[in-house]
This record gives structure tokens, C-alpha cells and sequence, in this order.
């Protein structure tokens, strides 16, 4: 990647804003009700749910930022979905300062590996077309829920693919931000949002004494780190190869390691590099120059501390826009990365057997042992190639048509 940056105009910052926007959207509106649903099982209080959500908005946010701006590219961090998936049943059995105390243990070990350099490490040895194909069918659902919701709300997908292709057509660099613009204006329009019981209100951070026990920490802290480093941090750095970025993985790990030990105490359990959210921000339709794309990390990090500062209240508006509206805006954004992650995985005659079956088994989604699809997909993809080939690839990673490069450090 070029690290020299041209300096910025205000077109270069619309297109990678609504990108991170998009982003954001689909990241509260999508997974976020798992997070009031695991604080209702914990038998949280509203004020301890809403420093839960300050704690993991603010800490995605500041994390983000720094991320972006250091290394200029768009770092997109998150909270790890699949972990509060996970607490949701956990958090029913474990006192919630145990929980804490869990949270604690599983960011240290973040830390570590992140210092380590094992992780990044071991990402440079899959080969580029199974890296491909997983991504790929990580993100195919979405792009199967941007015309699924056709049997929901027909005129909704209608209206919204319309759009899309008449945009792509004419202005394609503003398809993305037109979809949205439309969107909004037709549900509206329509009555299908009430935005009349949203008041904003600032949300206070709780401090919780974490306690440390046995239970917590082979119960919640080593399925949180393993369930975090294989369905969030593996797919997210996979997501920066597949578009030619070359940050480490290691100061990525630790950043959001000390980020998620810090904020820990307040209720945060994890976050992480983004995956899916993050295809939204790295690809061209986020600019077209992708040196140009670490402005869409920054935005990302600004939207989410704006939503954390107001809590539940920011975080209840995404919650109300409809199901069918958020799936299809994100399919619609992740359609060219779906497309680009396709071509890498078939690119290779030699590798595309073994980049098809990661693809399908990924797809497939398969949660086995608590562990989700994205990994057993790598598995099964890392296996069938070293029992075809005998061996891992050995160069960096390297996506078709990026110049090899080192890792930024």
C-alpha cells in the first residue's frame, strides 16, 4: 500500500463517511439486540446494561480511530458478535463479577498473542484462495438477505435493488449513499419507523469489581478468547489481506486487547477487528482510492463514541429500523466484496478445489463444539489442501493483483 496520502477534499470524505455509517447501521441493527438479551439473562439493570453499551462503543471507537490513523487504513474494530451470542447462555450460570473477572483473563490473553506475532504468523500461511473462499462464505448469507426480505417486505427490496441498479448505472461511486438516502426517505414516507419515543439521554459508565474464579475462567473466559479470535479476529484480518491491506496482526491484537481489558470493568466483554462490517469500509465502493479508506475507520470510530455517549438511546434507534431494511442494505453494500471474494477463490486452477470446499463450508455454518462455521470452514479448507498439495503456503499473504508487501508493523 502507498503510504503516502495526497491531501484530502470534500468528496474524498462523503463516500467512505456513509460507508462507516452503513457500517454502523448494520452493525447495531443487525446483532446488537444479543447484547439486551445476555444483559436480561445476567439480570442486569438498565443503568448497568447502558454502561455495558457505553463500555463496547466507546472502546470500538477510540480503538478504531487510532487504528485507522496510525496505520492509514480502514481498521474497523467491533464487538465480538459470537461472544455475546455465547454470553447469553453463559451469563445465565456465572455471577456477572465473575463475568467480569472472565472478560479480564480472555483480553490478557489477546494481549499476549498479540505480542507474541504468533497469530500473524500463522494468517500468513493460508493460501490466498482459501483465505478467499472463507470470506466469501462468510459474507454469502448477506448477500442472500438482500433479496430474502422480498417475502417480508416486497416493495422495500424492490425499491432499494431499483435504486441500487439505477445508481451503479449513473453514479456508481454514490450507489451505496443513495441506497440509503432512499431507504430512509421510503420508510418514512411509509410509517414504517416511529422515531416519536426516542429521547436522547446520556449514559453513565458503572465500574464492576471483577472476581476471579475457576468456574469463569474455563466456563467464559477460554470459549470468549477462542469463540473471538476464530469467528472475529480470523475473518477481520482475512477481510484487510482480501483488499490489499498489510497491517500486522499484532498491534491490531494488542490494541484491542488492552482496549478490552480496560474497559472490561465497566462491562465491555470483547471487542476486535471487525469482519463483515468492515468488507462495507475496505472495499472500492467505500472510495475508490484505498488510500483514501482509513477515513471511513475514523468516521466508524466517531459514530460509534456518539453512540456510546447517549447509550441505550442511539443504540434503540438502530434497533427500530426494520429487519428487512438492514439486511438488504447490507447485502447491497457487500456485494462487490462477495463478487472480488469469489474471483480470488476460483483465480488459481491448482488451489480451486480446496478454496471451493472452504467457501461451502463455510456457507454452510455449521456450530460444532460452541465454535462457529468460519472456523470449521478454515479447517476443513487448511486440511483438504495440505492432503492434496502437502504443504501450506509459504509467502505472505497476497490477494490477486496486490503487490506483495511486509506486514505493517
Amino acid at each position: 500500500m502507498n503510504t503516502i496520502n495526497p491531501p484530502l477534499r470534500g468528496k474524498d470524505i462523503i463516500s467512505p463517511t456513509i460507508a462507516a455509517l452503513i457500517s454502523v447501521i448494520v452493525n447495531y441493527g443487525g446483532t446488537f439486540i444479543l447484547v439486551f438479551q445476555a444483559a436480561k439473562v445476567a439480570g442486569l439493570s438498565p443503568e448497568m446494561t447502558a454502561s455495558w453499551i457505553w463500555s463496547i462503543s466507546i472502546g470500538v471507537g477510540i480503538t478504531g480511530i487510532w487504528l485507522s490513523y496510525r496505520y492509514r487504513e480502514p481498521i474497523i474494530t467491533a464487538w465480538s458478535t459470537p461472544g455475546v451470542a455465547f454470553l447469553v447462555s453463559s451469563l445465565a450460570v456465572t455471577p456477572y463479577p465473575e463475568a467480569i473477572g472472565a472478560y479480564i483473563v480472555s483480553a490478557i490473553g489477546f494481549i499476549i498473542l498479540g505480542i507474541s506475532g504468533m497469530f500473524e504468523r500463522f494468517v500468513q500461511l493460508i493460501p490466498p484462495g482459501i483465505a478467499s473462499g472463507l470470506l466469501a462464505g462468510i459474507l454469502l448469507q448477506f448477500g442472500i438477505s438482500a433479496f430474502g426480505g422480498a417475502q417480508i417486505d416486497p416493495l422495500l427490496v424492490v425499491v432499494l435493488f431499483s435504486a441500487y441498479i439505477l445508481l451503479r448505472r449513473f453514479t456508481s461511486r454514490y450507489a451505496i449513499v443513495g441506497i440509503l438516502t432512499i431507504g430512509l426517505i421510503y420508510l418514512i414516507g411509509m410509517g414504517k419507523v416511529d422515531f416519536s419515543s426516542i429521547q436522547l439521554a446520556i449514559a453513565s459508565p458503572i465500574f464492576v469489581v471483577p472476581e476471579f474464579s475457576f468456574h469463569a475462567l474455563l466456563g467464559v473466559a477460554l470459549p470468549l478468547f477462542i469463540i473471538t479470535l476464530t469467528g472475529q479476529y480470523m475473518p477481520g484480518m482475512l477481510v484487510l489481506r482480501n483488499d490489499g491491506f498489510k497491517t500486522s496482526a499484532n498491534p491490531i491484537l494488542t490494541i484491542t486487547g488492552l482496549g478490552s481489558l480496560l474497559a472490561a470493568p465497566f462491562g465491555s466483554h470483547a471487542f476486535n477487528v471487525a469482519a463483515i462490517t468492515a468488507a462495507i469500509c475496505t472495499g472500492k465502493d467505500a472510495h475508490a482510492d484505498s488510500n483514501k479508506r482509513y477515513i471511513a475507520g475514523i468516521a466508524c470510530g466517531i459514530f460509534y463514541i456518539i453512540v456510546g455517549i447517549f447509550g441505550v438511546t442511539l443504540a434503540s434507534l438502530f434497533l427500530i429500523l426494520p429487519a428487512t431494511f438492514i439486511a438488504t442494505l447490507a447485502g447491497l453494500a457487500l456485494l462487490g466484496t462477495i463478487g472480488g471474494s469469489l474471483t480470488g477463490a476460483l483465480a488459481d486452477p491448482k488451489g480451486r478445489e480446496t478454496a471451493l470446499i472452504t467457501f461451502l463450508a463455510t456457507a454452510t455454518n455449521v456450530n460444532f463444539l460452541g465454535v462457529g462455521g468460519a472456523f470449521w470452514g478454515l479447517v476443513a479448507g487448511l486440511t483438504a489442501h495440505l492432503l492434496i498439495h502437502g504443504k501450506y503456503h509459504k509467502k505472505h499473504f497476497r490477494p490477486s493483483g496486490v503487490q506483495q508487501a511486509e506486514p505493517k508493523q
